[in-house]
């Protein structure tokens, strides 16, 4: 499974936005993410994935980029 590739068909289905040009850009500084898309993210990579990470161990600041997740999803996979 490319988890690359499945977390950036949900990040672009979730906020509307091809980000795979913008790889270190911050999601919640630029307004693409906000916490509401945070918990469907989460949802998502937990369907998706497999991926499980409750809501109370979500640090932002280490999934406000688009790297930055695929990081955390691939250590958590």
């Amino acid at each position: 499974m490319d988890i690359k590739a499945t977390v950036l068909d949900i990040l672009n289905d979730l906020t509307g936005s091809d980000v795979s040009g913008a790889m270190d850009d911050n999601l919640f500084d630029s307004g693409i993410m906000d916490s509401m898309a945070s918990v469907q993210l989460l949802l998502s990579l937990q369907s998706e994935l497999g991926v499980n990470v409750p809501v109370s161990e979500f640090e932002r600041s280490e999934w406000d980029t688009p790297n930055k997740i695929i990081a955390k999803v691939e250590s958590l996979a």
